[in-house]
C-alpha cells in the first residue's frame, strides 16, 4: 500500500494521510446536507410536488457520488483530491434549469449525464490533459492564489463574519453573535497551532471548535449515531429516462445550453482545483501535472455515475487543500475521504455537529496558505501581471472559479501579443480565448 501510493517519495505516512483525508471530509461534509436542500428546492414554496426532487434520495446519491469519485481519484490518479457534487453547479441545476427554464429535474439530470459522457471522451483522448498542460506557469500560480482568496471568502461568508450589505455590497457581520465568536475562537486556535508548527493543526482546530461549540450549545449534539440509509430509487436512473423514452425533449436550445454550461464550468473548475491543490502539495513537475489524464477521468466517471444516481455535477473539491495543509500528499488521503463519505450514509446524525461555523476557520487558513503562490508571479512584467491579477480578483468577486479563469485567460493573449511575446503563447491558448469569449456572449 505504501509503495503504491509512493509514501517514501512524497515524504508522508499513514498518520498524515488519514488526518489529511479526515480533515478534507470534515471541510466538505456540509455538501451532504446542503446539496439535498438545494436540489429538492426545499426553500421554494408553492411548487408542484413533481418539481421537488426527493431529499432523502439526493442525500444518498450525493454520498455515493462523493465516495466513488474520491476513491477513484485516490486509486487512479493518486492525488489527495476529493470529489463531490459541486456548489454553484447545484444552484444552477435547481434555480436556473428547473425553476427559470422550466425543465424537469429528470431532463436536467440527463444534461449532467451527457456532459459527463463528453468529459469521459475528452479525458480518454487526452484533450483535457493537453489543455491543462498548455496553461502558462504564471497563470497556474494565479489560479492557485485566486482559489485561495475565493475559499477564504467562502469561509468568511459561511461564518457570517462577512455579510451582504446593500449600501456597500458586503460588510462585517455582527461580531457579538455567539456563532461568529465561535468561528473567531476556532480561527485563533488554528492560527496558534499553525504558527507553532503543529502537524494537523487545521484538523485539531476544527475538533476543538466543535467541542467548544457543543459545550456552549452553539453546535447541536448528535441526536443519534446510526440511521437507516434513505431510499435512492426516486432519483436513481431518472437521468436515462428521457434518453430512452422521450429523446425529442432533448432536442432544444435550452438543453444544449444546459449541457454546455455544465461542461464548461466543471471543466475549468476541475482544472483550477487540480492545479492549485497540486501546487500546494508540491506535486507539479516542470509546469505539468503528472497523471492529469487519470485525475480528469476519475472526475468524469464520478459526474456520470452521480447523474445516474440522482445528483448534479460532481467535481474536484477545493476544500481538499485543507487536507493537504493538514499533511495529505498521496491518493490514500482521497481514499480515506471517499470511505468516510460512504460511511456517512449510516452515520448521518453525527454530521449535524459539522456546521459552517466549525469549518470556516479551516477554509480561511487554507486561503492564507494558498496565496503564497503570488510570490512566483512576475509582477514587474505588466503583460503577465494584468491577466494574473484578473484571474485572482475575479474568482472571489464573481463567486466562480471558472469565470475568474475565463477573464484572465481572455487578457493573456492580448497582453502577450502587444508585448511582442507572441512566440511564447501556446496555440491552445488562442482556442481557449475563442471559447471563453463565446461563453460570455452566449452563456
Amino acid at each position: 500500500m505504501k509503495k503504491y501510493f509512493q509514501f517514501d517519495e512524497l515524504g508522508t505516512n499513514y498518520r498524515s494521510e488519514i488526518i489529511g483525508g479526515l480533515t478534507t471530509f470534515l471541510a466538505m461534509a456540509y455538501i451532504l446536507v446542503v446539496n439535498p436542500m438545494i436540489l429538492s428546492l426545499e426553500s421554494v414554496e408553492g411548487l408542484p410536488d413533481f418539481m421537488h426532487m426527493d431529499k432523502g434520495a439526493v442525500f444518498t446519491a450525493t454520498a455515493l457520488a462523493a465516495g466513488l469519485g474520491s476513491i477513484l481519484m485516490g486509486v487512479l490518479a493518486k492525488y489527495p483530491i476529493a470529489l463531490a457534487p459541486g456548489m454553484g453547479l447545484n444552484a444552477f441545476f435547481a434555480f436556473t434549469v428547473v425553476l427559470d427554464f422550466g425543465i424537469s429535474w429528470q431532463i436536467a439530470l440527463t444534461g449532467v449525464f451527457v456532459a459527463g459522457i463528453i468529459f469521459i471522451l475528452l479525458s480518454l483522448t487526452g484533450i483535457r490533459e493537453t489543455i491543462i498542460n498548455a496553461i502558462p506557469t504564471e497563470l497556474k500560480y494565479a489560479v492557485g492564489a485566486g482559489i485561495g482568496l475565493f475559499i477564504t471568502f467562502v469561509g468568511l461568508q459561511n461564518s457570517k463574519i462577512i455579510v451582504s450589505d446593500p449600501s456597500v455590497i458586503v460588510g462585517l457581520g455582527d461580531l457579538t453573535d455567539p456563532n461568529i465568536l465561535l468561528t473567531i475562537f476556532g480561527l485563533v486556535i488554528t492560527v496558534i497551532m499553525m504558527v507553532k508548527g503543529v502537524k494537523g493543526g487545521i484538523f485539531y482546530g476544527m475538533l476543538i471548535t466543535a467541542i467548544v461549540g457543543m459545550i456552549f450549545s452553539l453546535v447541536p449534539l448528535p441526536t443519534g449515531v446510526v440511521s437507516s440509509i434513505p431510499d435512492v430509487s426516486p432519483t436513481f436512473g431518472a437521468a436515462l429516462d428521457p434518453i430512452f423514452n422521450d429523446p425529442s425533449s432533448l432536442l432544444t436550445t435550452q438543453f444544449l445550453v444546459v449541457v454546455l454550461t455544465f461542461l464548461f464550468v466543471n471543466f475549468f473548475d476541475t482544472a483550477g482545483t487540480l492545479i492549485s491543490v497540486a501546487n500546494q502539495a508540491g506535486l507539479m513537475k516542470g509546469n505539468k501535472l503528472p497523471r492529469a489524464g487519470k485525475a480528469l477521468l476519475a472526475d468524469a466517471i464520478a459526474t456520470t455515475a452521480g447523474a445516474v444516481a440522482g445528483t448534479s455535477t460532481t467535481t474536484s473539491y477545493v476544500e481538499s487543500t485543507a487536507g493537504v495543509a493538514a499533511g495529505a500528499r498521496s491518493g490514500f488521503a482521497a481514499v480515506v475521504t471517499g470511505v468516510l463519505m460512504l460511511l456517512a450514509l449510516f452515520f448521518y446524525p453525527i454530521l449535524s455537529v459539522v456546521t459552517s461555523y466549525v469549518t470556516a476557520p479551516a477554509l480561511i487558513i487554507v486561503g492564507v496558505l494558498m496565496v503564497s503562490s503570488l510570490g512566483n508571479i512576475e509582477w514587474r512584467k505588466f503583460e503577465i501581471a494584468v491577466p494574473a491579477f484578473f484571474v485572482i480578483i475575479a474568482m472571489p468577486l464573481t463567486y466562480s472559479i471558472a469565470t475568474g479563469i475565463a477573464i484572465g485567460f481572455l487578457f493573456y493573449p492580448i497582453t502577450m501579443i502587444v508585448a511582442g511575446r507572441i512566440k511564447e503563447i501556446h496555440p491552445i491558448m488562442y482556442g481557449l480565448w475563442v471559447i471563453f469569449l463565446c461563453y460570455f456572449i452566449f452563456l
